[in-house]
């Protein structure tokens, strides 16, 4: 026996079949990807991930978008409605989906003033979202409804016809969910006028149902008092809920100032974006705002930009570079961090 083993050993040597490569009867896998958690630290590092899998998604999420008052007289006057977004267009149009809360009903004669709280916009304006690339205008806020549900109805049928989703309809019997595949990701919107309805069981209950009906959920709150820096308690408070009932992205609007960006649980909250196109000129703050956009490997946040706007002329904002766009990034991390 010990011959023959002798006797074989050295036939394979001679042919060198040890060394020919034995194909598995199995296909091989390769591994899955790592992806590190999304924190403030990667956020602010001044790099994005390049390294992102083939099939990641980029989502941008704006402040508040008034097409009224003087915003509105501004287009009138030139004939032009998209002059708000000609400076932001190109940026918006370059990102997988792209978020903004309408703040005014879009109705036919809407009078064109530069002053009053009561709000509409000219139904052109549609032509500014569209050159935008604008893929969902959330309702969910306090102005919505300046021209009753009527006027909410026409903004409505105006986004249906330009093929534009929406989210945060009053009405109980319609949904307040919006759905856009995006690179076979099922990506949800939800959106809330808490200032008016705050109700939060409902509105954590239909969080709950929504994430069983998507893979990514956004939620848009609008919420918290105006013109200030951060965000009560009980703001945050409903954030984490909103993030414990099945929320992967919070967007907050309404407080017209810049406030803090937080990771939990490996959720992002935007507690508000400032204003993005609005013609409030009397300061800084509310001329100064934030873009956010966000980066998806599948149905997980992978990473975050933070793209500093700025208002001119009462109805354009323009992306910031250099000690501005600076300027601007320190406060978010300040604010954010503390």
């Amino acid at each position: 026996m010990q011959l023959v083993r002798v006797f074989l050993s050295t036939i394979l040597s001679f042919f060198n079949l040890s060394q020919i490569p034995v194909k598995p009867s199995f296909p091989l896998i390769s591994p899955t990807p790592v992806i590190a958690p999304i924190t403030l630290e990667k956020i602010f590092d001044g790099k994005i991930d390049t390294n992102k899998p083939a099939h990641d998604i980029s989502i941008s999420t704006t402040g508040d978008v008034i097409p009224a008052r003087t915003v509105n007289f501004k287009m009138t006057q030139n004939n032009d409605f998209t002059l708000p977004f000609q400076k932001t267009a190109g940026f918006l149009k370059n990102s997988d989906m792209t978020i903004v809360n309408l703040e005014a009903p879009l109705i036919g004669n809407c009078p064109v003033t530069t002053e009053g709280m009561v709000f509409c916009g000219n139904p052109r304006f549609i032509e500014g979202l569209l050159y935008a690339g604008i893929d969902v205008a959330t309702t969910g806020n306090n102005h919505s409804l300046n021209h009753g549900i009527d006027g909410l109805s026409q903004t409505v049928r105006l986004l249906e016809k330009n093929n534009i989703l929406y989210a945060g309809l009053p009405d109980k019997k319609l949904s307040n969910l919006a759905v856009k595949v995006v690179k076979d990701q099922r990506i949800g919107t939800l959106a809330y006028n808490i200032l008016d309805n705050p109700d939060r069981n409902i509105i954590l209950e239909e969080i709950q149902k929504a994430k069983n009906e998507t893979d990514f959920l956004i939620v848009a709150f609008h919420w918290g008092a105006e013109y200030v820096r951060y965000p009560s308690a009980e703001t945050r408070q409903l954030a984490y809920d909103a993030i414990g009932s099945g929320a992967d992205l919070i967007a907050g609007n309404h407080p017209h100032w810049i406030q803090p960006i937080e990771v939990f649980k490996d959720k992002l909250i935007i507690y508000a974006h400032g204003n993005f196109i609005f013609d409030q000129e009397w300061s800084e703050e509310t001329k100064t705002g934030i873009i956010i956009k966000t980066y998806l490997a599948g149905d997980k946040i992978l990473d975050a930009e933070v793209i500093p706007i700025f208002i001119s002329n009462y109805n354009q904002p323009e992306i910031l570079a250099g000690q501005k766009k600076e300027a601007v990034l320190n406060l978010v991390r300040e604010i954010s961090t503390q």
